[in-house]
């Protein structure tokens, strides 16, 4: 299988309609990596410690009073994920801009991504493989044409990140829930039932009794999921599931580790209460998920 093809599968993967979820399980694998990786290793803890006080704590405290309030934990870790979807598009851009005119045509991506498979299809015999060609060819081409916003069929970097990064752009939230939908509507009804909402966390494989927490989503679907309460979910009641108005994740997550690590109370954190709950920061998205403890303090 073509190494690009796999890896574009798993950024379509990664851009799941609930993003709550897709965030939780992303920190979760990059602050994994980062432990594997040496980041954490004992003898330097010391030193991250260090890292997070020199390069982290100074910017975040953006008016250098001292305090790190919730806003300028907001403002950081909006900037910290803004930064990372832009230096994840860098990192592929070469691979897909094969004529380097600094843009990259919907062909250079299809045949990037899709020209062995395209060129060879009968080495790709296996039922879930042409299944998942099939279904990621049109549903990608379909992304990129909502991502080229001067209809040239080709993306310029701000394009390109909106395709490759569809939930940070609000011209391509209508793409974010069709696809939401489509991944879980297993009867291809155009809707999500109660049943399909529950198959998307929970494979009931062992036909014994369901957990707890699989009844109290069950709840959740019938009381706040599906708001006309018809038994199933449509495209705007799946807006309201995976993009609720009233919900900002950065002002969540910075609330959470004032929360955490506020020991006096004051709704303020010194840099001595980040250093003592510094696990919580390492496994934030306020440390990048402690991929910033390894950068240089201009690269911040």
């Amino acid at each position: 299988m073509s190494l690009l093809f796999t890896v574009a599968v798993a950024d379509r993967e990664k851009c799941p309609g609930d993003r709550a979820r897709y965030q939780k399980a992303e920190g979760a694998r990059r602050a994994d990596a980062a432990f594997k990786g040496g980041a954490f290793h004992p003898s330097k803890l010391g030193l991250i410690a260090m890292e997070i006080r020199r390069k982290i704590v100074d910017r975040i405290d953006s008016d250098a009073d001292g305090y790190i309030t919730t806003a300028e934990l907001k403002a950081w870790i909006k900037r910290v994920q803004k930064r990372y979807v832009y230096e994840n598009v860098a990192k592929v851009w070469t691979d897909y801009d094969l004529n380097k005119d600094n843009k990259i045509s919907w062909d250079e991506y299809k045949q990037a991504t899709y020209g062995y498979y395209l060129a060879n299809p009968e080495e790709f015999e296996d039922a879930t493989d042409q299944f998942s060609f099939k279904k990621m060819l049109p549903r990608d081409e379909r992304r990129f044409k909502a991502a080229d916003l001067n209809r040239d069929l080709a993306a310029d970097r701000e394009e390109f990140t909106a395709f490759l990064h569809p939930e940070e752009f609000e011209h391509m939230k209508d793409i974010v829930v069709l696809e939401t939908l489509e991944d879980i509507d297993r009867n291809s009804d155009g809707h999500v039932d109660e049943d399909e909402y529950i198959a998307d966390m929970f494979a009931h494989e062992d036909g014994g009794p369901e957990p707890e927490w699989v009844k109290t989503e069950r709840e959740q679907f019938s009381d706040f999921r599906d708001l006309n309460k018809d038994g199933k979910m449509d495209q705007d009641e799946i807006r309201h599931w995976i993009m609720p108005q009233d919900y900002d994740h950065a002002q969540a997550e910075a609330r959470h580790l004032v929360y955490e690590s506020d020991q006096d109370k004051d709704q303020m954190l010194t840099k001595e209460e980040i250093l003592e709950n510094w696990n919580m920061f390492v496994g934030s998205q306020a440390t990048n998920y402690g991929e910033d403890l390894t950068r240089n303090h201009d690269e911040l």
